[in-house]
């Protein structure tokens, strides 16, 4: 593709954010107070800091997830595959306060290593974390968690994930989602 030749279209800024798409798409799973787990879909989300370790989760105060994490101060990051794709959507559109997710996406609760939230076993990675911060940004509240354990798939991940074995989800926007096919390349860099 030569970028020199192509022409720029404008792009509304209330959907500028698609830009940045695809996005790596997580189940956060939290529980609250009285215990009733939770699982929202989410593309919103990223690592933050090495040392401490911290990922960062974006969610609007209106979902349910919101309060859940603001009781109990702590989740868990799954990582879903496309195995898991029509749950994955399910877990994003109905809402907690009215259903059971884990029940009626037939997911399987793993208990929490160092949390009280419980992992998605059907996911192929998981990260617990505790609230480290949370910033109010605009229409949503970026939680920073500090990542407290983190475990997944002897298959599928080693120092990295096997793309043939891991086939994870991208958000490309609205309902459309895509997944990584094969390792490219890795280029040899120059020290310097």
């Amino acid at each position: 593709m030569n970028t020199k030749r192509m022409r720029k279209a404008k792009i509304a800024i209330g959907s500028a954010y698609r830009l940045l798409h695809p996005m790596h798409t997580v189940l956060v799973s939290c529980v609250g107070k009285k215990g009733k787990p939770n699982i929202i879909t989410l593309a919103w989300a990223m690592p933050t800091s090495i040392n401490p370790p911290l990922v960062a989760i974006s969610i609007a105060p209106r979902r349910h997830s919101h309060a859940l994490i603001e009781e109990t101060k702590e989740f868990v990051v799954n990582i879903p595959t496309m195995d898991i794709l029509k749950e994955t959507l399910f877990c994003g559109r109905a809402s907690g306060r009215n259903h059971d997710k884990f029940k009626e996406a037939s997911f399987t609760r793993l208990r929490g290593r160092k949390v009280k939230a419980p992992a998605i076993k059907e996911c192929v990675a998981h990260i617990e974390c505790k609230l480290h911060s949370q910033i109010t940004t605009g229409d949503h509240t970026i939680f920073v968690g500090e990542i407290i354990e983190a475990y997944a798939d002897k298959e599928a991940f080693k120092k990295e994930y096997d793309l043939k074995k891991a086939k994870m989800i991208f958000h490309l926007g609205g309902n459309d989602f895509a997944t990584l096919a094969q390792k490219v390349f890795t280029p040899k860099l120059r020290t310097y």
